[in-house]
């Protein structure tokens, strides 16, 4: 280590050791972040289908992260048989979040709630450390594996789906007290 080097670690209160080691969490910062934010997971977040509101939604749900701040809402009208219709979805979240609402709009169109509830439902057992299937329509959830480990990220991933599976029970309760 060069004297300047060393006056100038001195004089900003750093020992080299000090130094060293704040590096070395940076780097480890970075590669935690490399595997959170896979390039799969980027590219979804790029694309995120339907976005906007519905004029007339059957059922309408927001749900919001406490932890960042994302917050998704989403807007469903059911067919005759009770699957997804029109849809479309508001997004003000993390990357984490606008990955999800993707990967929901990608696969919504023509769903059930009991497939948006497996979803939502494989999907918390994926971030909790199991290894569910997930129907054809909802695979590219396996992309969320990577954030098993980070705990205060579950919300922000899961927020769609809920939003989703709220919405559905809405538009279907509205629909059967109509019927009554």
């Amino acid at each position: 280590m060069t004297r300047m080097r060393a006056i100038a670690y001195g004089a900003n209160g750093l020992t080299f050791q000090c130094y060293h080691k704040a590096v070395t969490l940076l780097e480890r910062a970075d590669l935690m972040l490399d595997d959170l934010y896979s390039q799969k997971l980027l590219t979804l977040t790029a694309s995120i289908p339907h976005l906007g509101r519905l004029e007339e939604p059957q059922g309408s749900s927001t749900r919001t992260s406490r932890l960042c701040g994302s917050v998704v809402t989403v807007d469903v009208s059911l067919d005759v048989v009770g699957r997804v219709a029109d849809f479309a979805q508001e997004v003000k979240a993390c990357a984490l979040g606008q990955a999800s609402a993707a990967v929901l709009g990608s696969g919504v169109m023509g769903a059930s709630l009991e497939e948006v509830s497996q979803a939502r439902d494989a999907l918390k057992a994926l971030l909790a450390g199991d290894a569910p299937a997930f129907d054809d329509r909802f695979a590219d959830l396996q992309v969320f594996e990577s954030v098993q480990d980070y705990k205060a990220r579950h919300a922000s991933v899961m927020l769609a789906f809920e939003a989703a599976a709220d919405a559905m029970e809405q538009a279907l309760a509205a629909r059967a007290v109509s019927a009554a």
